[in-house]
């Protein structure tokens, strides 16, 4: 249906007024991507204002940098899983990584890289920490962490013989006392200080999971009138008598402990308390001369990626191109934002996918481009033409780019910490690349309508010669 002039006039109004507040938002977000370098280019007497500015949107939204940019420490750790079942060994060592990325993360370090390497028949932890370059104090951190294990009582007779074997310098590294069980820190659900109700001495309570909870109480309907001793790092903190079965999944910890000395324990159990032991391998701190050098490549990659995709759209789409490239502007600098607060962990594969999704950005602009040159052919408007074009074309691009998320978020959930840095920067330029090419182009193309373009349909799409 057409529209009348008074309409088409508020129509062009509105975009105006919108394509004027993408700009101001544009400019904003240059100065929070990158205000340093913005300041640099502007005049001194604006640019020596905007220094405290800089220093805090700097020092406030830093980008995060990964391991292979930023250099860190490397840390590779082997895991005793002797222990443990063959049929659980996997499942101990998910485990085992998932409580090294809570305690790390407890202590602020962005984005772990904590990988599981078998290694003939050693299974080893693989931990890079981007950022920290005192390794004494990773290797601190990550063993602060406690092995928690229940060790019931030996017969006497393997005590005595165990003893004896030890006098002679034999089976040292085994405890004559103790036998290891199947229960550890593993099935440790949560930990909480509590008072004995009679001393108020402090102790600290467990709630076991489901599978816990039935091998505590088999071990303790197994040792009624023997001692059940807990672990910690190797070493006895509590030798308690079984009196009767104990069920319901909860067992306490008494071991002498002050209030402090309670909490911090409570808490570093909640915090990860390791189902199987570890001891470090090797460290090595990793420069980022490497990591600088692969940056600079992969950025200079998109800025001439970015410039030739530009000049192929503005000398074969004329001023629609220009306008796609402004939208692209306004897509990077949307994206870079969002990279900053969420924040992402960029590393060179999330570069990668970054620079990937501006090319998906570009490929929906041209399917819309090349809808209006249909519609154009046909005799319609530019107006006309260019609202159709955005609506037709709408269908292919959600479908595409919803197959694409769809492709990074399978990718980030089974993925390795490097293909997930890939999904995840590919996912959010999908997402922001739909805005930037169906609101912003659409919005800047009906804001630049004059009457006078109306009739100047060489400047809007070539090779129209065809057109009515």
């Amino acid at each position: 249906m057409a529209l009348g002039g008074g309409e088409r006039r508020i129509r062009t109004c509105t975009a105006r007024w919108i394509a004027a507040g993408f700009f101001v938002f544009g400019i904003l977000l240059a100065i929070f991507d990158a205000p340093h370098y913005i300041a640099r280019l502007l005049p001194d007497t604006i640019g020596a204002p905007m220094s405290s500015l800089v220093s805090v949107i700097e020092s406030k939204f830093p980008y995060r940098l990964g391991l292979d940019i930023q250099g860190g420490t490397h840390l590779v750790y082997r895991a005793d899983t002797n222990a443990v079942s063959a049929e659980e060994r996997d499942a101990a060592m998910e485990a085992l990584r998932d409580v090294i990325e809570r305690r790390v993360n407890l202590f602020g370090v962005a984005e772990p890289v904590v990988q599981i390497e078998k290694s003939r028949d050693d299974m080893r932890l693989i931990v890079e920490l981007a950022g920290v370059r005192d390794t004494s104090a990773a290797i601190a951190l990550i063993g602060e962490t406690p092995y928690l294990e229940f060790r019931e009582e030996r017969p006497l007779e393997t005590q005595t013989a165990i003893a004896e074997a030890q006098k002679k310098g034999e089976r040292m590294d085994e405890d004559p006392m103790f036998v290891p069980t199947a229960l550890t820190g593993r099935f440790i659900k949560r930990a909480d200080i509590d008072f004995e109700p009679t001393t108020f001495q402090p102790l600290v309570s467990l709630e076991l999971t489901d599978e816990g909870g039935k091998i505590f109480a088999e071990i303790t309907k197994n040792n009624i009138g023997k001692r059940l001793a807990i672990y910690l790092d190797g070493a006895p903190i509590s030798i308690p008598v079984v009196n009767e079965a104990i069920d319901g999944g909860r067992a306490q910890i008494t071991g002498n402990f002050t209030p402090e000395e309670a909490r911090d324990f409570a808490g570093r159990l909640n915090a990860g308390a390791l189902p199987v032991p570890i001891s470090l391998m090797s460290q090595q701190s990793v420069e980022a001369s490497l990591g600088r050098d692969s940056l600079n490549r992969s950025v200079r990659a998109g800025v001439i990626g970015f410039f030739a995709v530009a000049a192929f759209m503005i000398l074969w789409y004329r001023l629609p191109g220009v306008i796609a490239v402004l939208a692209l502007l306004l897509y990077v600098a949307i994206t870079l934002a969002i990279f900053k607060l969420i924040p992402v962990t960029l590393t060179i594969a999330g570069i990668a996918g970054l620079i990937l999704s501006i090319g998906m950005a570009v490929d929906a602009n041209i399917l819309i481009f090349e809808r209006m040159k249909e519609e154009l052919r046909q005799g319609r408007g530019l107006e006309e033409a260019i609202r159709e074009g955005f609506a037709r074309a709408w269908t292919s691009i959600r479908d595409s780019n919803v197959s694409s998320i769809l492709t990074s978020l399978i990718l980030y959930w089974l993925g390795t910490s490097v293909v997930q840095g890939f999904a995840l920067t590919l996912g959010i330029g999908i997402l922001v690349s739909m805005f930037s090419a169906i609101s912003v182009t659409r919005t800047l193309l009906l804001a630049v309508l004059t009457r006078r373009l109306q009739h100047m349909r060489a400047l809007f799409l070539s090779g129209l010669a065809g057109a009515r």
